[in-house]
């Protein structure tokens, strides 16, 4: 009886200690059969208490920011995700129903993988096919990713017979050391916020404006932060950007809604450079007539539009077009149109890095309107690490501008293409400058049937006197955002003028510039010529056409 007694009390006092065992378990990825040799192996904690997941780099403690780790409560099946954003800053979220909830289809097929009879199950995740190949062989729940948890131990997930992760080791170990990384204040929050601040902490986020007015009226005016001029229509704030590295991309994000003004209007985002010895900001203080004049012989004078030896017009960042009364003419009604309640423009600029890196400038956002209600406005910029090197340039040179972002204070409209002439820029390259490209936006403006906003109009660039591009710049997409454009006129045709095609934009749109690659060129004089075959004017109507070009390339 003796013997019994003792040989249960070890038998039990046995099985504790399996069950307390934790196991390490390191996962490797592979993709078509070949390993992923830049993503570091998933590293799995797991015992009868609860697992941890995370990657040989946070196991060593030297994981950049931000990065995460995934904790599996037993036996509840309880996920709690930490996030850390940055030293010291932790953020954590639980989870106890996602495990619970995936369902699976089970089969017979069986397998070996470190010596361990492996059993496999099947789902589907967003359209994508996952088996999961898991043992009961130790007695132990985990894997390396939430998904299986309860199945049993998780030796392998193979995602649509093309991606591979794998158990290549597992060993016993005495301590985690889970308590040298997961230490100090953590900040719980819910699901939504903690996917949101770890969202925007992989990222770098200029705030510029938000929710600022845009509109015309004289009660408009400037104070400590944020310049306004020509009535309102413009607002200007001087911005920090940080150094910015080779492997950083570069957005700019506007949203807009209206404020009182119903119409489609002409939008920019723009920064004034600030290295010439005249600034675009010089004629937002002491009027558009104190910057350089461009006269191409049709009787007008165009101030601050083109460069001079001492002087750079401003840079567009982005174009934009307003919708027709986006979120303040939502109510009116129409059967089965659920109108949207803001307009988002976002782009990349990425091209544009050189003039901006580590340089305080002044960004200003423009919309042409006369309504004293106008527009509402946000604008950030951010800023993303990316291995991508689409744009290697090293060089932006401002050349031309022919949006009248001064309009409500006198600047005159761009109507210089009435002349065969066109827009013709001197400039001067201090050094040679290989893979040139004319980052070129154009947009074609006089809103009645013959004016160029809806009559197709070839752009025509020259460079030293010869042709290098031209196209026709037009949209035939503008009814995909009817939904934008609650006050658009309707017509008889079934149409409404928010459908309408147009000379390179839309309402409630961007418009993307062209790059337009010009070869090696040489230090020393050049000019760039700009021809489009402008429409006559009908009685007080008149066209005109915004156009603005950036010089990239690598001195």
């Amino acid at each position: 009886m003796y013997k019994r007694t003792l040989f249960f009390i070890l038998a039990v006092f046995s099985f504790c200690v399996i069950s307390a065992q934790t196991y390490e378990i390191q996962y490797t990825s592979s993709y078509n059969g070949k390993t992923v040799s830049d993503q570091p192996s998933t590293i799995v904690w797991v015992n009868e208490k609860e697992n941890f997941i995370l990657n040989a780099i946070i196991k060593e403690q030297k994981s950049p920011y931000p990065f995460e780790l995934t904790k599996v409560e037993k036996p509840s099946n309880t996920v709690v995700s930490y996030a850390f954003l940055k030293p010291g800053d932790i953020i954590s979220a639980s989870d106890a129903e996602s495990i619970g909830k995936q369902n699976f289809e089970f089969t017979s097929e069986t397998k070996k993988i470190l010596g361990y009879t492996c059993k496999k199950a099947v789902t589907k995740v967003n359209s994508n096919t996952i088996e999961i190949w898991y043992t009961h062989d130790l007695g132990l729940q985990g894997g390396p990713s939430v998904l299986g948890q309860n199945l049993g131990l998780v030796l392998e997930v193979e995602r649509n017979k093309n991606s591979l992760v794998t158990a290549t080791s597992m060993k016993k170990i005495k301590n985690t050391g889970i308590e040298n990384i997961i230490k100090g204040s953590i900040q719980p929050t819910d699901q939504l916020g903690y996917k949101d601040l770890l969202w925007k902490s992989r990222f770098t986020t200029l705030k510029v404006f938000e929710n600022e007015t845009i509109n015309f009226s004289d009660a408009s005016k400037s104070d400590d932060l944020i310049k306004r001029y020509a009535n309102g229509t413009i607002i200007l704030k001087k911005i920090k950007f940080p150094v910015i590295t080779e492997g950083e991309n570069i957005f700019v994000e506007l949203k807009q809604q209206s404020n009182g003004d119903a119409y489609d209007r002409t939008g920019t985002v723009f920064f004034i450079p600030q290295d010439k010895e005249k600034l675009f900001f010089d004629g937002l203080e002491k009027g558009a007539k104190t910057l350089p004049v461009f006269d191409n012989g049709n009787g007008k004078q165009y101030y601050g539009v083109i460069a001079t030896e001492s002087y750079n017009p401003a840079v567009e960042m982005m174009r934009f077009f307003t919708a027709f009364g986006i979120q303040k003419f939502n109510h009116i009604q129409l059967k089965d149109k659920n109108w949207q309640t803001i307009s988002p423009y976002r782009e990349d600029i990425t091209e544009l890095k050189p003039s901006l890196s580590g340089k305080e400038l002044w960004v200003g956002t423009f919309i042409g309107n006369y309504d004293k209600g106008g527009h509402k406005i946000s604008l950030e910029i951010t800023l993303h690490k990316s291995d991508q090197a689409v744009h290697k340039n090293n060089t932006v040179i401002p050349l031309f501008n022919t949006l009248n972002i001064m309009e409500m204070a006198g600047q005159d409209y761009s109507t210089m293409f009435s002349q065969e002439k066109g827009l013709l820029v001197d400039f001067t390259l201090k050094k040679d400058l290989k893979n040139a490209q004319l980052r070129y936006t154009t947009t074609g403006h006089g809103g009645w049937e013959n004016g160029d906003e809806f009559v197709p109009k070839s752009n025509s660039i020259f460079m030293d006197g010869k042709p290098v591009f031209s196209f026709v710049p037009w949209r035939t997409d503008c009814g995909s955002y009817r939904l934008y454009n609650p006050a658009s006129g309707n017509f008889q045709d079934g149409l409404s003028s928010s459908d309408l095609s147009r000379s390179n934009w839309c309402p409630g749109t961007v418009t993307n510039p062209n790059f337009i690659p010009l070869g090696d060129l040489k230090a020393g004089k050049h000019t760039i010529q700009i021809k489009i075959p402008q429409g006559p004017s009908e009685g007080t109507s008149f066209s005109s056409w915004n156009v603005s070009g950036t010089l990239l390339g690598i001195e």
